[in-house]
C-alpha cells in the first residue's frame, strides 16, 4: 500500500491540530495513516512518501506519525517493520527520517494502574 501526502492528503501539510490549519497532523493521522495502516495484511506494509508537498513541518510530522505511538493507536514495534516513510525530493528526505525518529521516540501511554489495596468506607 502506498499514501502520498501530496495526493491523498495535500500539498500544503501544516500544523499539529485541527485548530492549526485544515490539513493537520492530527487529521492526517486520525483519517487517513491509521484507517490505512490497520488495513494491513499479514505481510504487507505501508509506504507513506512526501514528494509533491510543498513543505512539512515539524509539528505536522510529530503529530502524524509520533502520534500514532503517543496516543496507543499501534505499538512502536509494528511501525518500525511496517510502514516506510519516503522521499525521492532531496529536501524532503530529511523530513522522512525526522518522521520515523519520531516514531522511534514516541512513548505508548501507559495503561491505568489499579491500586493493589483501597481502603473500606
Amino acid at each position: 500500500m502506498k499514501i502520498s501526502i501530496a495526493v491523498d492528503f495535500s500539498k500544503y501539510p501544516a500544523g499539529r491540530f485541527p485548530e492549526d490549519g485544515p490539513y493537520n497532523g492530527t487529521k492526517f493521522r486520525e483519517e487517513v495513516l491509521a484507517p490505512r495502516l490497520r488495513e494491513l495484511g499479514e505481510s504487507e506494509y505501508l509506504e507513506v512518501t512526501l514528494d509533491g508537498v510543498a513543505g512539512v513541518g515539524s509539528s505536522f510530522l510529530e503529530e502524524a506519525f509520533g502520534g500514532l505511538v503517543r496516543s496507543g493507536i499501534l505499538p512502536k514495534e509494528f511501525l518500525e517493520e511496517r510502514l516506510i516513510v519516503s522521499a525521492e525530493d532531496d529536501p524532503l528526505r530529511d523530513f522522512a527520517r525526522l518522521a520515523k525518529k519520531y516514531i522511534e521516540e514516541a512513548t505508548a501511554p501507559t495503561p491505568p494502574h489499579e491500586p493493589a489495596w483501597t481502603p473500606s468506607p
